[in-house]
């Protein structure tokens, strides 16, 4: 590639930028590091949807770090345009779809969205979202609740729906060709250390780290380690 890619950050289900804060300024400037905002319009409702606005509204090369649902995002925009994604950073994800359990689980928690029931749901989760000794960080959670309860709703709903039907990313990994990066904490509940372990198993040549002290929000629990591991990756690669 001539162009040096672009590095987005995506954000996982109901988050946004806040979600990148310990480690959007600590990326290169060189890549032109932003927060992805495509999961954001209201008028999208799939996974494949996301992938395709995401490509269509940042043009050239792009190295994709996607925390969460912003995984499965990228993995996505991996399989419908390999040509553009010059790596994939893949932070406490899964490749799998849904399953019967989580599914129930889900569906259970739309209708209780629906009826404006947001903290019924939103805060007994904080305890599976966070490592048990971060779950009692009250800055670290009460930031979590700020943006997960100021997606509102609607959002809820339609991200919730899109993660329920995501694609079997696993059926197109072997494929990838770019460098991937894969990692999770180790105490994650929502995307356990098995399903990151799944996907460099089934990427060539993937790094794959254990975050230690960390459950599914690495980039908000350990954030300094994740930067590190992003900026060595992206240096072993030649992008800086």
């Amino acid at each position: 590639m001539s162009q040096p890619p672009q590095l987005l950050l995506l954000p996982g289900l109901a988050a946004d930028e806040r979600m990148w804060r310990g480690v959007l300024p600590h990326m290169p400037e060189a890549l032109r590091p932003v927060v992805a905002t495509a999961h954001q319009d209201a008028t999208l409702h799939t996974i494949e949807d996301f992938a395709a606005r995401l490509l269509a509204q940042h043009a050239g090369p792009l190295v994709l770090a996607g925390a969460s649902m912003g995984g499965m995002v990228a993995m996505e925009a991996a399989r419908q345009a390999p040509e553009r994604i010059a790596g994939l950073a893949l932070l406490g994800t899964t490749a799998r779809p849904e399953t019967p359990d989580m599914r129930a689980l889900r569906e259970a928690a739309i209708e209780l969205f629906e009826q404006g029931r947001l903290r019924e749901v939103i805060e007994p989760n904080v305890a599976f979202a966070f490592h048990p000794d971060n779950a009692t960080r009250p800055e670290l959670v009460q930031a979590y609740l700020d943006f997960v309860l100021g997606a509102g709703a609607a959002h809820l709903v339609r991200q919730n729906r899109a993660v329920i039907h995501r694609p079997d990313a696993r059926l197109h990994l072997p494929g990838v060709a770019c460098p991937v990066l894969v990692v999770c904490g180790e105490a994650d509940q929502l995307t356990p250390p098995e399903c990151s372990a799944e996907i460099a198993a089934l990427v060539p040549h993937a790094d794959h780290t254990l975050l230690a002290h960390s459950g599914h929000m690495l980039t908000m629990e350990q954030p300094e380690a994740v930067n590190h591991l992003l900026v060595q990756w992206l240096a072993r690669n030649g992008w800086i």
